[in-house]
């Protein structure tokens, strides 16, 4: 009778998390056949196949500048906050003062703080510095909300690494930047390249801070997208929302491989270390 009940239960737990799964899936499928979309105006199902949007991103110019401008951003945004949320990781793993928990959790809080509120405070401290409108005040807007990510991700690679190796690699001769390149780097590269790509989608990705201090000057692509959906119905969004997507998935999944060829790598290096004993 248990068993029968615990079956029930794994089976109405598995239905739950599939329906689940296909309720947020599914709008984003959709959105893959309205990106061929023959018609001028967007209609589920669609009509006809056709490339005419995907034309029509290539050929704008001010979609090819905003999404220039995005990645320009992200990429600025992923270097300042991978360099910061590593060096913090380190003070916050490898230090001990007093507040470290006070501090470590304030600089995690704009993970948590309603983005509305962040987008808010930053718009009037920005304004006092005259960033409004500007490529580097969009990039120290997003590295706020990047940092945190970093930070949580290189933390839980520093905790599980060995400090013993450092020792022994400084005790052999080598400096501490020689210790840091040869040792600890490439054992924590992948949990630094992880926070590098989180900084990346989270700038790229991001529009509410963006609707607040972009200006007429630094327009991002989502929020060319936003005045897109509010302003007008332009289809051209869904070719640009699949492309999006694609890209999102393939730099996931090149994350993925290159996890576990590392984790490949390191195996064969600790196995050859035990044939060696």
């Amino acid at each position: 009778m248990n068993k029968e009940r615990r079956n029930l239960g794994e089976s109405l737990l598995s239905i739950s998390s599939y329906t689940i799964l296909v309720f947020l899936i599914l709008p984003v499928l959709i959105i893959f056949p309205l990106s061929f979309e023959a018609q001028r105006y967007l209609e589920f199902p669609p009509k006809g196949f056709s490339l005419q949007w995907y034309e029509s991103f290539f050929a704008s110019y001010t979609w090819r500048m905003a999404t220039w401008t995005s990645f320009k951003i992200a990429f600025l945004v992923t270097l300042l906050a991978t360099i910061l949320g590593t060096l913090a990781s380190f003070c916050f793993v490898r230090k001990n003062f007093r507040g470290k928990e006070l501090l470590f959790g304030f600089m995690l809080s704009p993970m948590v703080m309603p983005i509305i509120i962040l987008a808010i405070a930053i718009y009037f401290f920005f304004a006092e510095l005259r960033l409004i409108g500007s490529i580097a005040g969009l990039v120290f807007a997003h590295t706020i909300l990047a940092v945190p990510f970093v930070i949580v991700i290189v933390t839980a690679a520093l905790q599980g690494f060995d400090v013993n190796l450092e020792k022994a690699a400084m005790n052999l001769g080598a400096n501490r930047l020689r210790t840091f390149y040869k040792v600890t780097f490439p054992l924590i590269r992948t949990g630094i390249f992880s926070g590098a790509l989180f900084a990346f989608l989270t700038s790229f990705d991001e529009v509410i801070i963006a609707i607040f201090i972009c200006g007429t000057t630094a327009n991002t692509l989502p929020k060319k997208m936003w005045d897109s959906i509010t302003m007008e119905t332009d289809p051209t969004i869904t070719a640009i929302a699949t492309m999006l997507i694609f890209f999102t998935v393939a730099v996931l999944v090149l994350l993925e491989v290159y996890r576990r060829r590392q984790l490949v790598k390191r195996a064969r290096i600790q196995m050859g270390t035990i044939a060696e004993d």
